[in-house]
Parts: C-alpha cells; sequence; structure tokens
C-alpha cells in the first residue's frame, strides 16, 4: 500500500501499484514496485506502515475505523479502538441480531448433522425393518451427539468474546487441538 504525500498532507492512498501523475509527469504502475523506497519518496510517493496495535480478529471484533497519517516522514495506517462482537443475541422482530454464541453454536450443530447425516441411512433401513444398523455406527452417532452437546456448553459458559475466541485456538500438541475439542474419528 503506498500514499501520495502532497505538501505535509497525504492526498491518496493506493491499495495496489497504480499509474499516477505527478506534476506533468506520468508514471507508469510497476514504479511502486520496482523503484526503491528513496526514488519514490523523491516523488512523494510512500510506502504505508501499519501499525496494527488496535486491530482484532474481525471474527470476533468489529474493528475501528482505519485512519492514515503522515509525520517524520512516514505514512502510518492504524486503526480506532476495536469493540468486540455481541455474544449473546439481541433484538427482536425485524431487528433481531444473532450473537456469536448462537452463530457457533449453529456452526458446532450443522457440523453435527453433516457427521450423522453420512449414516442416516443405516437408521432409515432398520427402521422400515431392514438389517439393524452396526454397533459401531451407533456408538458413532451417540459419540457425534455427545461432542456436539459438550461443544454447545462450552460456547455457552464462555463469560465474554475472549473466551469464546480462546476455545477456537489450537495448541502445540501434535496434532494440534483446541479447547472446544475434536470430533469423535468415524467407523
Amino acid at each position: 500500500m503506498w500514499a501520495l504525500v502532497e505538501s505535509n498532507n497525504i492526498s491518496r492512498i493506493f491499495t495496489r501499484p497504480t499509474a499516477i501523475t505527478v506534476g506533468d509527469v506520468n508514471y507508469p504502475a510497476n514504479i511502486m514496485s520496482m523503484w526503491t523506497a528513496s526514488e519514490l519518496e523523491a516523488i512523494g510517493i510512500y510506502r504505508v506502515v501499519d501499525d496494527n496495535t488496535n486491530l482484532k480478529d474481525g471474527n470476533w471484533y468489529i474493528n475501528g475505523a482505519e485512519s492514515f497519517n503522515f509525520a517524520s516522514g512516514v505514512v502510518t495506517r492504524s486503526y480506532g479502538v476495536a469493540t468486540a462482537k455481541n455474544l449473546n443475541d439481541s433484538g427482536s422482530g425485524d431487528s433481531f441480531i444473532e450473537g456469536l454464541k448462537t452463530e457457533k453454536k449453529h456452526a458446532v450443530n450443522s457440523t453435527a448433522g453433516s457427521k450423522l447425516n453420512v449414516y442416516d441411512w443405516y437408521v432409515i433401513r432398520a427402521t422400515e425393518g431392514g438389517t439393524a444398523t452396526p454397533s459401531a455406527i451407533t456408538t458413532y452417532r451417540a459419540a457425534v451427539r455427545t461432542k456436539s452437546n459438550e461443544m454447545c456448553t462450552l460456547i455457552d459458559n464462555a463469560a465474554n468474546v475472549d473466551a469464546l475466541a480462546a476455545l477456537y485456538v489450537f495448541n502445540d500438541d501434535d496434532p494440534p487441538v483446541q479447547p472446544l475439542g475434536v470430533w469423535p474419528e468415524t467407523p
């Protein structure tokens, strides 16, 4: 990312190499990737330095507004203070908004449904008078439902957004696992 600085003020931000006219001179887009920093700065183009001090994971937070500043020969992009997304549901009717806990529980239940769906035909076959469902399948399906309930309980018990986010952080085990747990292995 680059910025055009004119009279000590940022006049334009470039998110990708772009052809530009500075004064009466037209420059091709490739100068932004081919020229050195000092060559670019000589015509007023500065690489943008990110200050991610306030930047948080967008899965859990709504980041503050992006702003650019030019000082001491450096253009810096920074962010306003991030706000945690709603943990719990809010509103009602047309203004109902699902909170993070509900979203995450939907994802867990959707995964559980997908894992169970693969073996539904065994249950249907048994129900309609066919062959009994193998015990390995019955055990697996029960384990998936149990794990789904455990995961949803952990999500419900998260006290705040950071505690919820921590459930999804993988540790250094081999293979890595997350506190939310792992699904049972397929039979």
